[in-house]
């Protein structure tokens, strides 16, 4: 019999560039993302060039092609990076 700490989680993450600018948006859409996926982990990383959202999900797929529509109808741009 398994115990729990020998079950390996299975973790997806979706890497997003954006043009998200600052702490206060990035902030915003993180509160209302996590309202819509709160099983989904995930934050902006403002530093990098890309402004990237990055989201984690354990055991699951995550809903990139929603998650893009929805920036895209806040009025941001967003794309997958592969």
């Amino acid at each position: 019999m398994e115990t729990e700490s020998q079950i390996t989680q299975l973790k997806t993450v979706k890497i997003f560039k954006t043009n998200t600018r600052n702490d206060k948006d990035a902030a915003k859409i993180v509160t209302s993302l996590l309202t819509i996926y709160p099983l989904y982990k995930i934050n902006f990383d403002l530093e990098d060039g890309d402004n990237i959202l990055r989201v984690e999900a354990d055991q699951f797929e995550i809903e990139t092609d929603h998650i893009i529509k929805y920036m895209v109808d806040l009025g941001y741009s967003c794309e997958v990076i592969e």
